[in-house]
C-alpha cells in the first residue's frame, strides 16, 4: 500500500466534457467492432519472427517523435554492435506524421490521416522546432508552409539512415503484454499492405503516434433538432477542423468557428473574405482575427439557431469545431493496456493500470514511462505527449531519457518513488490553478525548457550520458520566448518580398538565432519610430 503515499484523490465533474464523452464511447465501440468484424483471420507467427534478439523495441509512428526515438536507439552501442533490434511501424507511405499530406478526401465517420490543410503555415519560427544540431536549410522562411516541415523530417531520416528500420504501410491493431511485473514481452498485432495480420514480439514498446488524430467533438443541447429542421434553400452543417481543407468550400456562407486554438484561428482567417460572414466563438479570451465577429461560447441550439451564453442568437450555415483532439490510443485499448474512463479525475484508478480520460494518460513518469504495475517501468514509453512545447527538441530529450531507461533500467528509482514524484508534479499543476487531469500533458507557462533540461540532467546524474557543462536547451531557444515583435516583423518582411535576403546562406543554429534576433529588433524599431502599438498576438509556449 505504500505506493499510494503522496497520491491524491480529486473527483471534479466536468459537464462540458460529458456530451463528448458519450460520443467518444460510441465511436470507440464502432471502431473496435469494425476492427474485429472486418479484419482478416489472424495467421500464425512467421518463422522469421519466431525468435527475436535478446532485446527488441517496437516504435509506433514515424512523425517527429518516432524518428527521434529511433535515432537515439540506433546511436546506442547495444543497437550498433550488441545485436539489439529497433523497428518503427507507420501506417503511412513516408515519414512526417501529421506533416505528411493526406490525398484522400474522407467524410465522417472516417477520420483523415492528418488534419493538415493546404494553406497551413507554422505559427512558431522553425529554428525553435529543430532537432539539436540539425537546422533547416538556408533560404527556409522563418514561418514556412508545411512542405518545408515535411521535407525536414525526410531529410533527417535520410541523414541518419533511419529509413531501413522503418516499415511503412504497416498498421498496429493491438498490443498486449504477456508477462509479469518483472519480465515479459509485447505481442503486437500488425498488418502490412496485404492486409494479413501477424503477431510480432518485442521486449519494449514506444508509442509515438501524435496527439492530433481523433477529434474532440462537443455536443450541445438541441443541435440535432437544429440540423434536422433546415429551412428551404439553406444548409446546416457541423464539422470538425480535422476535415477542413480549402476555404473556397465556404463561399457565400455564414460560418461560425468554435475554439481559440491555432486551427480555429487559421480557418477563420482563411475563410474571411470568401464566406459571407465569419464569427468566432471561444470560452476564454484568445487571439482575435481582424474582420471576424467575436462571440462568447455556445449555450445551446434551438430549431431556429444557436444561442450564445450572453443570450445573442445566430443561425449559421456551417459550424467548424476547432475543439482539439482526444488523447486516445485505440490499439492499446484493444489490447487491454490502456483503459478509457472519460470521467476519471484522480489517480485512484492506479489499481486498474494505465488510464486515459481522453485528455490525460496516467500514471506516466515525466509524461513518458508507464507506471502500470503489471509490467516493468521501462516496458512501455510514450514520446511526444507534451503540448505547448517545441516538438523536435522535446521529442529528442524524451527519447534520450526513454532509450537509456530501456538499455539500463537500473537508472530508474523504484516504482513507488516515481509515483510520488508524479504526485508532486500534479500538485504543481494544481498550485498554478489548473486541474492536472484536465490540463493533461500541456506544459505550464515558462516550464517547457526546464522540463527538457531536467530530463537530460537526470541522465547526467546517473552517468548515462556525459556532462559537457551546458544545458540541453540552448540560451537562444529560451530567448525566442521574449521576441514579441518577431512574427509581425517576418510578416512585414514577406509583404515587402525580402524574405530571401534575410535567410540566404543561413546554415548554422547560431546564424538562425541571429536572424530571429535581428528580425525582432528590426520590427521593434519600426513600430517605435512610427508610434505603432499592437496587442501582443504571439506567444511561444515557454
Amino acid at each position: 500500500m505504500h505506493i499510494f503515499v503522496g497520491l491524491h484523490s480529486w473527483c471534479v465533474p466536468d459537464k462540458l466534457f460529458l456530451p463528448s464523452a458519450i460520443f467518444m464511447v460510441n465511436i470507440q465501440r464502432l471502431l473496435f467492432s469494425f476492427l474485429s468484424s472486418n479484419l482478416p483471420t489472424q495467421v500464425p507467427l512467421h518463422p522469421e519472427h519466431a525468435s527475436v534478439p535478446a532485446k527488441s523495441v517496437a516504435i509506433v509512428g514515424a512523425g517527429s517523435a518516432g524518428l527521434a526515438m529511433l535515432k537515439t536507439l540506433l546511436d546506442l552501442e547495444q543497437f550498433t554492435h550488441g545485436g539489439w533490434k529497433a523497428v518503427l511501424f507507420d501506417e503511412r507511405e513516408s515519414v512526417g506524421g501529421i506533416w505528411l499530406p493526406d490525398q484522400n478526401d474522407v467524410s465522417p465517420p472516417a477520420i483523415p490521416q492528418t488534419p493538415l490543410y493546404p494553406r497551413l503555415r507554422t505559427n512558431t519560427p522553425v529554428p525553435s522546432m529543430t532537432y539539436p544540431e540539425f537546422p533547416f536549410p538556408p533560404g527556409t522562411p522563418l514561418y514556412p508552409s508545411h512542405e518545408h516541415i515535411e521535407a525536414y523530417h525526410l531529410r533527417y531520416a535520410k541523414r541518419y539512415n533511419l529509413l531501413d528500420s522503418i516499415r511503412f504501410k504497416h498498421r498496429i491493431h493491438k498490443a498486449t503484454w504477456q508477462g509479469s511485473p518483472d519480465e515479459g514481452q509485447w505481442d503486437i498485432t500488425v498488418s502490412g499492405e496485404d492486409g494479413q495480420l501477424q503477431i510480432e514480439r518485442f521486449d519494449h514498446l514506444v508509442v509515438a503516434t501524435g496527439n492530433n488524430h481523433i477529434p474532440h467533438i462537443p455536443v450541445w443541447q438541441g443541435q440535432d433538432e437544429w440540423l434536422e429542421k433546415v429551412p428551404v434553400n439553406r444548409t446546416r452543417t457541423i464539422i470538425h477542423s480535422v476535415y477542413y481543407r480549402k476555404p473556397e468550400a465556404f463561399s457565400n456562407q455564414t460560418v461560425l468557428v468554435v475554439g481559440n486554438g491555432p486551427s480555429g484561428r487559421d480557418a477563420a482567417q482563411q475563410i474571411l473574405g470568401i464566406a459571407e460572414k465569419v464569427y468566432y466563438s471561444f470560452r476564454h479570451a484568445g487571439e482575435e482575427v481582424a474582420g471576424v465577429i467575436v462571440k462568447p461560447e455556445i449555450s445551446h441550439f434551438t430549431e431556429e439557431g444557436l444561442i450564445f451564453v450572453d443570450g445573442t442568437k445566430l443561425d449559421p450555415d456551417v459550424v467548424i469545431l476547432g475543439t482539439g483532439y482526444e488523447m486516445l490510443k485505440p490499439f492499446l485499448t484493444e489490447g487491454g493496456v490502456l483503459d478509457v474512463d472519460l470521467l476519471a479525475r484522480d489517480n485512484s484508478t492506479i489499481y486498474r493500470g494505465l488510464v486515459t480520460n481522453a485528455r490525460y494518460i496516467f500514471p506516466l513518469y515525466r509524461h513518458i514511462l508507464s507506471l502500470d504495475p503489471k509490467y516493468p517501468t521501462n516496458a512501455l514509453a510514450f514520446i511526444g505527449l507534451p503540448s505547448a512545447i517545441a516538438n523536435c527538441p522535446s521529442d529528442y530529450a524524451q527519447s534520450l531519457f526513454a532509450a537509456h531507461a530501456i538499455v539500463n533500467p537500473s537508472i530508474l528509482p523504484q516504482r513507488h518513488v516515481l509515483l510520488q514524484e508524479l504526485a508532486l508534479q500534479e500538485e504543481r499543476v494544481r498550485a498554478a490553478g489548473l486541474h492536472p487531469y484536465l490540463n493533461g500533458h500541456k506544459m505550464l507557462n515558462g516550464t517547457s525548457s526546464d522540463y527538457q533540461d531536467e530530463l537530460i540532467e537526470f541522465l547526467k546524474e546517473k552517468n548515462a550520458i556525459p556532462d559537457e557543462g551546458k544545458r540541453y536547451v540552448e540560451q537562444w531557444r529560451r530567448d525566442i520566448f521574449t521576441y514579441q515583435y518577431m512574427k509581425r516583423g517576418w510578416a512585414r518582411i514577406e509583404k515587402l518580398g525580402i524574405g530571401a535576403d534575410w535567410t540566404r546562406g543561413v546554415e548554422t543554429e547560431a546564424e538562425w538565432a541571429d536572424v530571429m534576433r535581428r528580425v525582432n529588433e528590426w520590427q521593434k524599431r519600426w513600430e517605435t519610430e512610427n508610434d505603432i502599438e499592437f496587442k501582443v498576438d504571439y506567444e511561444l509556449a515557454g
